[in-house]
């Protein structure tokens, strides 16, 4: 073969390769175009959410703090006369009423002294009364001048000195009644005991340093805390329409909140944290406020009426601010900006941005944009 005829077959193989990868790439493109318009008419999946509806109500304004219960009445127990403690009547930690006979000092030596007492008393009286008549009688020899001045003077005296100690003796019997009374140490309140710190067997002195046991009244009780001094103008303004009410808030939300009243107002800001400390009193009948514990307070205000709500876990927070996912009838979702004017619990109180009835994602936001497609939850079925 010449060259030239190999020259000419070189190029046909050339043009047969060229229309066949034409061809071949031609359909590949078709077949990629088909697949894409169909994957396009169908769309991203929809993300699962949960939601919640905007609703409208009259809602308490409230004040949250931290608060430290406090016993009403706390008495430290002491002794008044010195003796050996011969019983201890009560349980560390029970409830006890007033007068009831917590300890007693041995009595002995107090009833020996009030014996003696007594009869210094007889004694001086009785000379009192023989002065007193002695005085009489030369009260009269003298109006016959049958004395002297100078006796009856002397007479006169006597008789004083005679009625000054008859009325120191009566009062060493009363001290002395008094001494023996103390060595029966009654409860003077209604509260609840602490630990014993002197058991029976044990000598004690009059108004020693440690006291015999403590005694906290809880029924009522106080709650003490603070709130920033901004809103002092606020609770000032509502104290004196009527008094406020204060709620504890117990840790489990299926108990009930304690109720009680705000009593209280500190005549001075501290400066040191820019707080005004405020003191409740509750009747605490059932004993749950115990002295010491720290709660969860709450200061009701006013009523705010036609308040917007929403779940506090729908807001979102962004480089302009607060906004949340709003759910139209499209199912797609809408960024809304709100404005919160305060969180009550687990809702908030918005002022702006939303309005009731439209419904707002509560859970599924991090995988949602605008006009995300979202398919919503059915909430779980309660167990029967």
């Amino acid at each position: 073969m010449t060259r030239t005829g190999r020259r000419l077959l070189i190029a046909s193989g050339l043009v047969v390769a060229l229309v066949a990868g034409g061809v071949a790439a031609y359909f590949s493109t078709d077949s990629r175009a088909k697949e894409s318009r169909k994957g396009a008419g169908k769309g991203p999946p929809a993300v699962p959410v949960s939601v919640a509806t905007v609703v409208q109500q009259t809602v308490p304004i409230r004040l949250q703090a931290i608060g430290n219960v406090e016993a009403f009445q706390t008495v430290a127990l002491k002794a008044r006369v010195d003796g050996q403690i011969v019983a201890v009547n009560f349980k560390e930690g029970q409830p006890v009423k007033k007068a009831e006979i917590l300890f007693r000092i041995d009595p002995r030596p107090y009833e020996a002294a009030l014996r003696q007492a007594e009869a210094n008393a007889l004694r001086d009286r009785a000379a009192r009364d023989q002065a007193r008549s002695q005085e009489k009688r030369y009260q009269e020899l003298l109006q016959k001048n049958f004395i002297s001045k100078e006796a009856y003077a002397q007479i006169r005296t006597n008789a004083e000195t005679a009625e000054a100690s008859a009325k120191a003796s009566q009062a060493a019997l009363e001290n002395a009644r008094l001494n023996l009374e103390y060595c029966t140490i009654r409860s003077p309140l209604d509260g609840y005991v602490g630990k014993v710190l002197l058991q029976a067997g044990n000598m004690v002195r009059a108004n020693d340093a440690n006291p015999l046991v403590v005694i906290n009244q809880v029924r009522p009780i106080y709650v003490n805390f603070a709130v920033p001094e901004q809103n002092l103008p606020e609770v000032r303004k509502r104290q004196a329409e009527s008094p406020l009410p204060v709620s504890v808030v117990p840790t489990d939300p299926a108990l009930p909140r304690t109720t009680g009243q705000l009593i209280f107002i500190d005549n001075a800001v501290d400066a040191s944290t820019g707080t005004i400390r405020l003191r409740a009193q509750f009747d605490n009948e059932d004993a749950v406020l115990w002295p010491g514990q720290f709660v969860n307070v709450s200061v009701q205000l006013y009523e705010q009426a036609d308040a917007i709500l929403v779940p506090s876990g729908a807001l979102q927070t962004g480089p302009e601010g607060q906004y949340v996912y709003v759910i139209g009838e499209d199912s797609l979702a809408e960024v809304r900006k709100v404005t919160v004017s305060r969180a009550d619990g687990e809702q908030a109180i918005v002022t702006s941005g939303l309005k009731r009835g439209e419904r707002v994602v509560t859970r599924g936001q991090l995988r949602l944009g605008p006009k995300t497609r979202v398919q919503i939850a059915k909430p779980a079925a309660e167990p029967s």
